[in-house]
């Protein structure tokens, strides 16, 4: 009786995966969006289209795969069976790639990230900084360095974030690029998409020429951030530290360990969804500390740095 019984649930999944439906799932992972957080999200995706086919997933059960691929590191062939066919997850996230969807969603969520901490949508200052980072075996050689310095074989990530630590631009080369000439490259794409950031903190590798350019150019004072004197270990330098907690935000989620990303802009879309899901954990306590259920822009001067 007993086997009989084992039979008949096993039965029951297999057909629910053939039908195309969820399995319900009593213990949420760790990656997936709480009510709260699922509320922030869905409103900054886009509408369901009324054409063709209905949809046969929520967009939750869409989301949430997407983010554990990012949290977790796996394949999108190694999604767990209780998520949606990993063809239909991986279209989705190819579609929003595609059509910069993550990235707006990444850019709202900061934006109201900034707005709960007092400050202007728009910042007036940032902080640059590289990261050098393996790279797998699916990454092609055409898009591969070595960096000497670091003696890492792979791709360097170049970030720029404000000075909350919030992502504002973000550029992966090959590893062999040099700071400054990936520096200029992504200051091209940052001088358009936030015209009032005119003030960045980097660190020594970006002095000499760089600094000039920028100024020139670019139009932005970069003030060099460089070690104390004797500095012996870590030592937390001023203004550049949250630039560095940003890289700890960003490799805590496994898929970014190493890059695995056959293309490079697959590999910055990552990591906005790296950053999707730090900002989304924090929001909500942000609006209950405010006093708001939620986000609202608020009128009057705000610190904007």
């Amino acid at each position: 009786m007993l086997s009989v019984v084992a039979w008949v649930e096993v039965d029951v999944v297999v057909r629910s995966v053939v039908d195309g439906l969820v399995m319900v799932r009593s213990d949420p992972y760790p990656s997936d969006l709480s009510d709260a957080e699922w509320a922030l999200v869905e409103p900054l995706l886009p509408p369901v289209s009324k054409d063709g086919r209905k949809e046969a997933h929520p967009r939750r059960e869409i989301v949430n795969p997407i983010l554990y691929v990012t949290h977790a590191g796996c394949s999108w062939r190694s999604l767990p069976r209780d998520f949606p066919p990993w063809e239909t997850v991986y279209g989705f996230f190819a579609r929003w790639h595609d059509k910069g969807v993550i990235a707006r969603v990444h850019d709202a969520l900061r934006d109201t990230s900034r707005e709960l901490e007092g400050r202007d949508r728009q910042p007036t200052a940032g902080v640059i900084d590289p990261q050098s980072v393996k790279g797998a075996q699916t990454v092609d050689a055409a898009t591969r360095g070595y960096d000497a310095g670091k003696k890492v074989n792979g791709r360097k990530r170049f970030l720029i974030t404000d000075t909350l630590g919030l992502l504002l631009s973000v550029l992966v080369l090959p590893a062999s690029v040099q700071d400054r000439d990936g520096g200029r490259r992504i200051m091209v794409d940052h001088y358009f998409d936030h015209w009032q950031c005119r003030h960045l903190f980097a660190d020594g590798g970006f002095a000499g020429r760089f600094v000039d350019w920028a100024g020139e150019v670019m139009k932005t004072s970069v003030d060099i951030v460089r070690k104390n004197p004797g500095q012996r270990g870590f030592e937390a330098l001023p203004k550049r530290w949250v630039v560095e907690r940003t890289f700890s935000w960003i490799t805590a989620h496994r898929r970014l360990a190493r890059d695995y990303e056959r293309k490079p802009a697959t590999s910055e879309t990552f990591i906005r969804l790296a950053m999707i899901r730090t900002m989304v954990r924090r929001l909500p306590r942000q609006l209950a500390h405010s006093g708001q259920t939620t986000p609202s822009t608020t009128e009057g001067s705000r610190n904007k740095i």
